[in-house]
């Protein structure tokens, strides 16, 4: 089972020993967007959805969500976050979310990333479901990474 860091000799799950890794500053940025129809786009942008302030309810769960991610996923280390930030966009049909998580530390935040996008989509989708119930979250994917063993990564134009 050689080359797969998640599992032993024996092929089990176990989380990966970082305790002799070098700390370095490490990054990761992850996007994503919500279609939905031209009503519920409106509502969120002149802030008249019933349950509030959308895009301000999106970015503080994404935030949450990325300092819970040791929590949700199984064999992912707990992080002392440096940060973590969470943009929302409105466009032509939908909302564009953008999540950027950072730490010095021992292991990479591509996850702590994904986690605070998909939260934040799905806080969009809860807070306006009563509008559009058929929005349909997409294209959620990592954009980059920086810092540790493997070096920075970015995302090229996905064709198809």
């Amino acid at each position: 089972m050689s080359g797969l860091t998640h599992l032993d000799e024996q092929g089990a799950a176990r989380m990966v020993d970082v305790g002799s890794k070098a700390q370095s500053a490490r990054s990761a940025t992850a996007t994503g967007r919500i279609a939905m129809k031209p009503e519920a786009l409106s509502a969120i942008r002149d802030g008249t959805v019933p349950k509030g302030d959308v895009l301000a309810a999106a970015r503080i769960a994404g935030i949450m969500a990325a300092k819970q991610t040791g929590a949700l996923i199984p064999l992912c280390h707990p992080l002392a976050l440096d940060s973590v930030s969470v943009e929302c966009t409105v466009e032509e049909q939908g909302v564009r979310v953008t999540a950027t998580a950072s730490l010095t530390g021992k292991t990479g935040v591509e996850m702590e990333a994904m986690v605070a996008c998909n939260i934040a989509l799905l806080t969009i989708y809860d807070m306006a479901k009563a509008l559009d119930k058929g929005m349909v979250v997409e294209e959620v994917r990592l954009l980059s990474k920086t810092g540790g063993k493997s070096g920075d990564w970015h995302a090229s134009e996905r064709t198809g």
